[in-house]
């Protein structure tokens, strides 16, 4: 937060909703909006327009998996789960700063996914239950942001949408690959399928990732069954068509969503935040995917060369490439989520590695081809 803002100088507006879509019979969606100042967790008109306080505003939205009502308890517990974890260990923290804040965010993340993973384990008739989430909290004037599969955060500045998340996807490593172009990605019979959810797995990897907020921003969080029937061009038309009515603009992306097939649950949330607590856009403002590194991690961090870290992720990047999976198909036959460890499957039947085995091997791979690489700079030096 800059030198001369303050939380009581800021003003978040936001409004949430969500849809049961064309083609589903229920809805496994669950979002949630809360001052975590005051742990008012309500779309009430005093959340709808408030000054987020010392503790900062959070906006979550969870898409639940697993048929039945699988999914829909398993988005529920985890909105119920990040809302006990962070009054435990922020709200009541004697802490202010974004630093604390950020991992409190983490881990209440990955106690929603221990406790998710526990009720199936708990629950057979469950078993393979699980959500996605995206999660936006602010603190002052800096924005957060959690990720675990593919619902999506977008960053509205000066009438354009920005994507600020990434999907933990199979299709979103191919394009990091360069194996796939993002226009090819939406129609890609693999676009389903998804590489982490919360419940699965014991344990999960969170993407936290920071912006910096500027007056008039409009956040958009949402599941994949808006995000995946319209493009992000869309996305600004309408944020900036219904602006400032947050209501018509959740209704109108709900809307173009449905008109568009609305082959799954849609939910979103829009938060714009005003006031002169934040600073007004800058042309070389930069707007999209920035991981949050901590101040501890950035003293521990060591230069590496460029060459070396290219040379890493294209091994851990090919390896996912040539990895082939199958799709299960929910009742109606149409695709669903896949969190089936992703490994190469040869002509001969090879089982399938764990997520576990293969984090080690692609951890591994990498140590093992930067030491090398290390050792022949060292020579050429």
């Amino acid at each position: 937060m800059t030198a001369s803002s303050s939380p009581l100088d800021i003003v978040v507006h936001v409004f949430g909703r969500t849809d049961v879509g064309r083609t589903r019979e229920h809805n496994e969606d669950s979002f949630v909006v809360a001052d975590l100042t005051t742990m008012n967790a309500t779309l009430q008109p005093e959340v709808r327009e408030h000054r987020p306080g010392a503790r900062g505003s959070l906006f979550m939205v969870a898409d639940g998996m697993g048929g039945a009502a699988a999914g829909e308890i398993a988005s529920q517990m985890a909105t119920e789960v990040v809302l006990e974890e962070l009054d435990t260990w922020w709200r009541r923290s004697d802490a202010t700063d974004g630093d604390t804040f950020a991992g409190a965010l983490r881990k209440a993340v990955e106690a929603a996914n221990a406790r998710i993973h526990r009720y199936a384990i708990d629950h057979p008739e469950n078993r393979g239950m699980g959500t996605t989430t995206t999660i936006a909290a602010i603190l002052g004037d800096a924005l957060y942001l959690c990720q675990v599969g593919d619902s999506r955060g977008y960053l509205v500045r000066n009438g354009v949408a920005t994507q600020v998340t990434k999907d933990q996807s199979l299709v979103q490593r191919l394009i990091d690959a360069g194996e796939l172009t993002a226009e090819e990605a939406e129609v890609s019979e693999r676009r389903n399928i998804i590489l982490q959810a919360l419940g699965p797995e014991p344990m999960v990897k969170v993407d936290v990732t920071t912006q910096q907020l500027r007056r008039g921003d409009t956040l958009v969080l949402c599941s994949d069954g808006m995000s995946g029937q319209m493009r992000t061009a869309d996305i600004s038309r309408l944020v900036s068509e219904k602006s400032p009515d947050l209501m018509e603009t959740c209704k109108s992306l709900i809307d173009l969503a449905n008109e568009n097939g609305g082959p799954d649950n849609i939910t979103v949330i829009a938060a714009r935040f005003e006031g002169f607590g934040l600073q007004p856009p800058e042309s070389n403002d930069f707007v999209g995917h920035l991981p949050y590194v901590s101040p501890a991690e950035q003293r521990a961090t060591m230069p590496v060369d460029a060459a070396m870290i290219a040379d890493a992720d294209l091994i851990e990047l090919s390896l996912v490439t040539t990895a082939e999976t199958e799709i299960p198909k929910a009742d109606d036959g149409s695709a669903m989520r896949a969190t089936t460890p992703i490994a190469p499957l040869p002509a001969t039947a090879t089982p399938r590695l764990s997520v576990g085995q293969l984090r080690i091997i692609f951890g591994g791979l990498t140590v093992a081809v930067a030491a090398w690489l290390a050792w022949v700079y060292l020579l050429r030096g």
